[in-house]
């Protein structure tokens, strides 16, 4: 039985089922696909109706009136949701893209420095690796790298320092840079 299914016995008691019922779920899966979402997609998205729906009741408020077409309004906003996202994605993957461009006009000079950085980054032992990647890919500051593995500043610091030697070190090895 689904987590969200035992919140619904829960919620609604044990002698009712799935907030929704199996005309219901064709009709949130009809409204999602409609709606332009892809078929992988449309189980979360009938999950996401079950949770609103169980949402409502957990914090005491009444069910709808009309079940079906609340699912329905419900299902559209998701699908309307899904494709703003996408867009967000794709306008967000255009500015990086452009961005790549305007740094490096060569791609095959950045292939060639992303292979031997990422080459670089397999070789070194994995507390080195995470200050790394924590730093200058997630671009998080000492203090919080610290703060979120445990360990003092200083040593996240000596870290990255002996991490960034050994990258400097390959790079100029490989003759990359």
């Amino acid at each position: 039985m689904s987590v969200l299914r035992r919140i619904a016995r829960r919620v609604q008691g044990a002698d009712q089922g799935d907030p929704l019922d199996v005309a219901q779920e064709r009709r949130v899966r009809a409204v999602l696909a409609l709606g332009g979402v892809p078929q992988a997609d449309l189980p979360d998205g009938v999950q996401q109706v079950r949770l609103r729906l169980l949402e409502r009741a957990a914090k005491g408020q009444e069910a709808p009136r009309d079940v079906s077409a609340w699912a329905a309004v419900v299902a559209s906003n998701l699908a309307m949701d899904w494709h703003r996202a996408r867009r967000r994605q794709e306008r967000l993957g255009e500015r990086l893209a452009s961005l790549r461009q305007h740094e490096h006009p060569s791609g095959e000079d950045t292939s060639v420095l992303s292979l031997a950085v990422a080459q670089g980054l397999d070789d070194l032992p994995d507390a080195q690796r995470q200050v790394v990647v924590l730093r200058f890919f997630a671009d998080l500051p000492v203090a919080s790298i610290a703060r979120e593995l445990g360990v003092p500043e200083g040593t996240v610091k000596s870290r990255l320092h002996t991490a960034v030697r050994a990258l400097r070190a390959r790079l100029h090895e490989d003759e990359v840079v």
